[in-house]
């Protein structure tokens, strides 16, 4: 049985569009062949299952892990070929569990067209067209993939997962260019399209304090990242920004009124890729207004500011050693949170977290990994609120130590 499939909007049109175009081309290939057609001979399966087992000194992360969890699952499945030269038609499809924030969820990963228009030995041109990645970062678009992530959870400053279906991917497009010089390449993503994940009841709970009567409508969004890298990867530095905005349509009894969420997020990444060091950060500023939304929730906005610095040894050439340090503040107006605190009654440090972590990795075959972390944690401003309720009993000084077993094929 094929699952369905959630989709809205113009977005949701625009995704069928390109899933019929996909299985024209894979009809077409396979009708006027005479010889083993291309996409047969470029056809690409993988997989990838991982599990967690979390342990925390208070709070919940990924589900009640104040007892120990194992409500971290990740298993995904993709394909990919080429019906005609320039073109690539891929798919992945994702089943997560993480605790509360999604009990069980599959979805569609990502689903697209990739045309080459332009290719040459300086460089390419291209788009990518259906539900497409979002390039956020260093890591969002493999996030998923417990081999391409530095350690078991990202930073969470940077890559939240309490509404990581938010900047997960978008229905639309993205044009992409590469172009290599004597000094270093560049690589320009850029394109626009209906974000998936707005949906998400912890996006609601973010933005309002709690759930209410009603549900977001995503409306087209753009994202752009510039890239240069030097030495093939040896460093590696990029700028990332984004313009997401949903509309809210509130239900029966709700006092809100129909309202909109701009959120703009600006990504400075920076990477060194030695022999057996790596040095990585990124630092990011989250502009987010509320407007319209009537007399019970005024007009506002605020600026989140947010980094890590993380370095990692290889030991050995299958071990890995990583520390991090991780910094988020909701308000870099109110890094404290007292004046969040005063205004709404609820503890300060569910405003800000500083996370200090170490982990090892070890690579037992190229298809089995294995990895352990400790987190030494103080705030709450990454906790999901799905998970942690209004906060009121979470610690601020908390610790978290975590197992992962990852296979993939």
């Amino acid at each position: 049985m094929i699952p369905s499939i959630k989709t809205s909007g113009t977005g949701g049109l625009f995704l069928r569009q390109v899933t019929l175009l996909m299985l024209w081309f894979c009809y077409w290939t396979t009708a006027f062949a005479e010889e083993e057609p291309l996409w047969r001979r470029s056809l690409q399966f993988h997989g990838f299952l991982s599990q967690s087992f979390v342990l925390t000194s208070a709070n919940r992360w990924f589900g009640n892990s104040e007892d120990g969890s194992l409500d971290f699952t990740e298993a995904g499945l993709n394909l990919s070929f080429r019906p005609i030269g320039p073109l690539r038609l891929a798919a992945q499809g994702i089943y997560r569990r993480s605790g509360r924030l999604n009990p069980n969820e599959l979805r569609l990963d990502y689903a697209l067209a990739d045309y080459t228009f332009l290719s040459s030995a300086k460089g390419r041109l291209g788009i990518l067209l259906g539900r497409v990645k979002n390039p956020l970062g260093l890591y969002n678009e493999t996030r998923d993939v417990a081999f391409t992530r530095p350690t078991i959870f990202l930073p969470q400053s940077i890559y939240f997962d309490r509404t990581r279906n938010l900047g997960l991917a978008n229905d639309g497009f993205q044009l992409y260019g590469e172009y290599s010089t004597p000094w270093g390449d560049w690589f320009l993503r850029a394109g626009a399209g209906w974000p998936n994940g707005t949906l998400d009841k912890e996006f609601e709970r973010l933005a309002f304090g709690k759930n209410l009567n009603g549900e977001f409508d995503p409306h087209l969004s753009a994202i752009g990242r510039l890239m240069y890298e030097y030495e093939g990867g040896k460093v590696r530095l990029a700028v990332t920004g984004s313009l997401v905005e949903t509309h809210y349509q509130p239900g029966s009894g709700n006092p809100i009124e129909d309202g909109k969420v701009f959120f703009k997020p600006v990504i400075f990444s920076a990477q060194y890729n030695g022999e057996k060091l790596s040095l990585t950060g990124e630092y990011a500023l989250r502009f987010t207004k509320l407007k319209h939304f009537g007399r019970f929730l005024p007009d506002s906005s605020v600026t989140q500011e947010s980094y890590y610095l993380q370095a990692s040894y290889r030991v050995l050439p299958n071990v890995q050693l990583v520390g991090r340090y991780d910094v988020l503040f909701a308000d870099r107006d109110d890094t404290s949170g007292r004046r969040f605190e005063a205004a709404t009654g609820r503890p300060r440090h569910s405003r800000f977290a500083r996370d200090w972590t170490a982990g090892i990795r070890w690579d037992i075959t190229s298809w089995w990994m294995v990895r352990a972390e400790y987190h030494n944690v103080y705030g709450t401003g990454w906790l999901a609120v799905s998970e942690n309720g209004d906060f009121k009993d979470t610690r601020k000084h908390w610790h978290m130590f975590a197992l992962l077993t990852a296979f993939r094929f």
